[in-house]
């Protein structure tokens, strides 16, 4: 979407975007089986640990034996002194600390390349990389697939550090049962992206088993290559593969830097640094030492935080929250084919969410909504209503149609008071909870992400209920100028009785 043309800006992310960091996650026993493959590595370290139910590898978000491990390799490996150590905290459970202090504008980190993952980093078993790369395998289920293998291998690859202080499996809603998604998210839009994310996984899984995986057994054998260990991975990816602009847009994990908690009003992002050749991020204010330095995963909504890293921020500390608002046409309308036709022209459904902010809604939201209204008379309209509804059209979308502005607020307000009542019934019959969820292995799974849904669903419907007001007071301003209009055209009929 254009910036300047609209009342905010669509946080909206497409399928496999790169974000950055995960939140918390829920211990599992490990269950270990070898299995011998042929790789160019001696055989005795290519016996991979089988992932026969819970994932064996990774490790308890708050286990700070495996992050020091984990400092220790990376310092052993080329990673400069740092400011900063992973240390037990309060927002995150484990985060980056100032050691020292740290001036506004400092640059640091300096991760080098060596100790970055990516599409083209070396594999410990050449041969799978290779039959990837000839089945022109994308970045993201190549990395996904990497990951897996190096992380079976154990002790063998030269990442089991970095492997070992990864997660088991985060509270992201990737990692949430369809049965957990009907019960704690059937008010918010934001659970039709978790299904969405959660069949994208699985038909990229598909897809490589099929073409690649099922023709070398010897290479990917299904009991460390499945749907469990994929889901794993690309929790892994969604919650920390970040993209690097100085290099050419490479995605990429970056071991430390991951570490470092989201902070709402921080502005501060990873980029690769030619001058100090490493990845940093500049500060954007001092830090004491004892203090936990804060990166910025986006300008991302509640609900993109708790899909992608399993938490929601404090209700009212997100300057970027907004809410998905679901508008669609009514069957009833008679001209619901025509306009359903106009929709399809650009991309579009009958029914289409808008993200609305506390500050306003999106152009295209009132675009899709004269449409929505307008009576047999403007069907010669409906393309161009259509066209400005979608943000992929150059289209003009400060559309104006004072005959049918009612009608359309009116329908707007409808649709926001339908969420509204459908995020007071979860909330009514969720009771009052107040709990520390700063510790999470220590809550039932089930209360814990029930306290998630109440955060999410609060704060959205915080944001509906200022929709509301907004809806209402234009509602009023627009019927009492028209009552004004009335009387004085009623005035003027007297004077020439």
């Amino acid at each position: 979407m254009a910036e300047a043309s609209r009342v905010f800006n669509s946080s909206l992310v497409p399928n496999f975007r790169p974000l950055q960091y995960t939140h918390s996650t829920k211990p599992h026993a490990a269950t270990f089986r070898r299995h011998s493959i042929n790789c160019s590595v001696s055989t005795t370290d290519t016996a991979r640990v089988a992932a026969t139910g819970p994932i064996p590898w990774g490790c308890d978000i708050d286990s700070l034996e495996n992050a020091s491990a984990l400092q220790k390799w990376l310092s052993e490996s080329g990673l400069p002194d740092q400011k900063m150590s992973i240390q037990r905290v309060d927002v995150g459970e484990r985060g980056l600390v100032a050691l020292k202090n740290v001036r506004k504008g400092e640059k640091l980190l300096f991760v080098p390349p060596s100790l970055v993952i990516s599409a083209e980093s070396e594999w410990s078993c050449p041969e799978a990389g290779e039959v990837l790369k000839r089945n022109s395998v994308p970045d993201w289920p190549l990395i996904a697939t990497y990951l897996i293998s190096e992380a079976s291998l154990m002790k063998s690859s030269r990442w089991s550090n970095y492997i070992s202080a990864l997660p088991r499996q985060p509270y992201s809603l990737l990692y949430w049962t369809r049965e957990e998604l009907d019960r704690y998210l059937e008010a918010s839009e934001i659970r039709e992206r978790a299904i969405e994310r959660i069949t994208n996984v699985v038909g990229t899984y598909n897809d490589l088993r099929v073409r690649v995986f099922s023709k070398h057994p010897e290479l990917f054998p299904e009991e460390v290559f499945n749907i469990e260990t994929f889901k794993w991975s690309f929790g892994i990816l969604f919650s920390r593969l970040v993209r690097l602009p100085s290099m050419d847009g490479k995605v990429a994990l970056v071991p430390w830097a991951d570490m470092l908690n989201h902070n709402c009003e921080v502005e501060t992002f990873l980029d690769y640094d030619k001058a100090s050749q490493g990845v940093v991020f500049t500060t954007d204010r001092a830090y004491q030492p004892g203090e936990q330095v804060f990166i910025s995963y986006g300008k991302k909504s509640n609900g993109e935080l708790l899909l992608s890293y399993g938490f929601v921020p404090k209700e009212g500390s997100n300057p970027s929250d907004s809410v998905e608002l679901l508008l669609s046409l009514k069957k009833s309308d008679k001209c619901y084919k025509e306009k359903l036709e106009a929709l399809k022209k650009h991309g579009l459904r009958a029914s289409q969410c808008f993200p609305i902010q506390i500050t306003g809604w999106p152009l295209e939201l009132k675009a899709f909504a004269y449409l929505a209204v307008s009576p047999p008379s403007l069907s010669n309209q409906f393309d161009e209503m259509a066209a400005a509804t979608s943000n992929k059209s150059t289209a003009k979308k400060d559309l104006s149609y004072p005959d049918i502005e009612e009608e359309a607020m009116q329908f707007i307000l409808d649709s926001c008071e339908t969420s509204i009542s459908k995020y007071n019934k979860f909330l009514q019959a969720s009771g009052s909870m107040d709990l520390d969820v700063t510790l999470p292995k220590q809550l039932n799974r089930r209360v814990f992400l029930k306290q998630l849904a109440v955060d999410l669903c609060t704060s959205e419907r915080r944001i509906l209920f200022r929709s509301q007001y907004i809806l209402r007071r234009r509602l009023r301003d627009l019927r009492s100028g028209e009552l004004r209009a009335l009387k004085l055209f009623r005035g003027f009929g007297k004077l020439f009785k």
